[in-house]
């Protein structure tokens, strides 16, 4: 049984992370970035899912879970993320597949990353085998075009938190940091009824395979 105990506060400042869902039958994988369109529309994939190629490929991932462990963090070397356009959305949508060992369990996510171009914001769902819920988030509009993401969302805790929090409504925040190195990160934040923000995981990709 994985222990669910309160978070942590961070004791860092980080800079987190971004994740995405869709269906897993999808497989085309696009390696290199592709042009923008000359002028972005409502419609057609634009500058800020551009933003989102460095993403795309199979990583090694080092996973740091900071709410199932207690008092001393959840660490997870061993997971295996794969990441692509998703074909038959047109390219408009990334698919994020998680697999590996958590908390000595096998641990699985899938997660749908994406640009609305009307709504001008990023947009980040995802479903994994630790959370029995939807954790879905939808960022403010953006201006211009940046390599650092902050999407807020919010969701009901069924108890990962602890008692006192069961079925209270937790706002959350994932920080997705691209870099041009191929170190990104991906952190996510809870923020407790009545308490400050705290960082309740981490997940840094350490490198890329070779395909």
């Amino acid at each position: 049984m994985i222990k669910r105990l309160g978070l942590p506060v961070a004791s860092t400042v980080l800079a987190v992370a971004l994740t995405g869902v869709a269906g897993a039958s999808v497989q085309q994988e696009h390696a290199a970035p592709r042009p923008s369109t000359a002028t972005d529309d409502n419609f057609n994939p634009g500058r800020n899912h551009r933003v989102l190629d460095p993403l795309v490929g199979t990583w090694k991932a080092m996973k740091t879970n900071y709410v199932l462990g207690g008092d001393q963090p959840v660490v997870s070397r061993d997971l295996t993320i794969k990441v692509r356009w998703i074909a038959r959305t047109g390219d408009r949508f990334l698919q994020e597949e998680t697999q590996g060992t958590l908390a000595g369990s096998r641990y699985y996510r899938l997660g749908v990353l994406g640009f609305s171009n009307i709504d001008r914001r990023y947009e980040w769902t995802t479903f994994d085998s630790v959370t029995p819920v939807a954790m879905t988030y939808r960022g403010a509009p953006v201006t211009g075009v940046a390599s650092t993401l902050s999407i807020p969302g919010e969701f009901t805790d069924p108890g990962l938190l602890g008692p006192a929090y069961l079925g209270k409504t937790i706002p959350m925040r994932t920080v997705i940091t691209i870099r041009a190195n191929g170190r990104h990160t991906f952190d996510l934040y809870f923020t407790p009824p009545g308490q400050a923000e705290r960082l309740a995981d981490r997940v840094t990709y350490t490198r890329k395979i070779k395909q």
